[in-house]
């Protein structure tokens, strides 16, 4: 005998078939219609080409110089000041010549003042139209900045520590040179001063980054993370260290000299 199936063993619906799939589908769309539209108008509003790619630089204007053109200009000015103290400390100083490594030293101290002095002391005076200004020193930031985009926004601990190197390190520097052509007492304390506050410059400069997660440049790029980043700066911790190391050995040699002057001195008078 055929038993007809109870209406209680039905699934029940809550919908009518067919117009529960609909709303669902808009819903769907509508998230993706709001987050295409976001993300447009994100691209919209980035027209720059730094790290992170969500900084805001509304005031940002595109360089109209190349790459190519800012670093030739920048290590064109550097080799010409390197062969001229390079020609300048092969003279001899109270009757004898420096050594190679004295005169690369010297070498080193007058670029340093050059970039100390000059460009970054323009990133000091000038930080906060730097983004706008098409200034030939102004484009160089900003190509910079590309390795390391805080230069770019005016970020606190880069402006405080360009202003400092460009008030002491850059005029000391050029000091350093001076007082070792006249031979003064005091050019291997200089010396000593100016390398320890590159060094200690340069580690802030690379731990602060590095505690910020490298956010600030494309990381890994061979051009603005590897060459601008870090091997342009790493050169301020390599040679300010050799350069620490030599004044301490000669300042230690001189005031064990000192020392034994004042030994035989007492020595004598007992």
């Amino acid at each position: 005998m055929h038993v007809p199936r109870s209406s209680s063993n039905r699934k029940p619906s809550t919908f009518h078939d067919g117009l529960f799939l609909p709303p669902i589908l808009m819903v769907i769309g509508l998230r993706y219609f709001t987050t295409h539209h976001i993300m447009l108008k994100e691209a919209e509003t980035i027209n720059h080409p730094y790290w992170p790619r969500n900084l805001s630089i509304p005031n940002y204007v595109a360089n109209d110089r190349s790459m190519s053109e800012i670093l030739v200009f920048l290590f064109s000015v550097s080799g010409i000041l390197l062969l001229a103290t390079w020609s300048l400390t092969g003279r001899k100083v109270s009757g004898h010549r420096l050594s190679g490594g004295r005169r690369l030293a010297l070498c080193w101290f007058t670029v340093c003042g050059f970039i100390h002095g000059v460009i970054e002391g323009w990133f000091s005076l000038y930080y906060t139209i730097i983004p706008e200004d098409q200034s030939f020193l102004s484009q160089l930031w900003k190509e910079y900045s590309k390795g390391d985009s805080r230069y770019a926004i005016a970020d606190n601990f880069t402006v405080s520590m360009e202003t400092v190197t460009a008030c002491l390190w850059g005029p000391f520097s050029i000091w350093i040179v001076v007082a070792f052509l006249s031979n003064h007492s005091y050019r291997f304390v200089l010396q000593l001063i100016v390398s320890l506050g590159q060094l200690y410059g340069a580690v802030l400069y690379f731990f602060t980054e590095h505690r910020d997660g490298y956010i600030h440049s494309e990381y890994g790029h061979p051009i603005y993370f590897w060459f601008y980043f870090v091997f342009m700066n790493v050169l301020w911790v390599v040679i300010p260290f050799i350069l620490i190391v030599d004044s301490w050995c000669q300042l230690s040699v001189c005031q064990s000299m000192l020392d034994k002057t004042a030994m035989k001195g007492k020595s004598k008078r007992s």
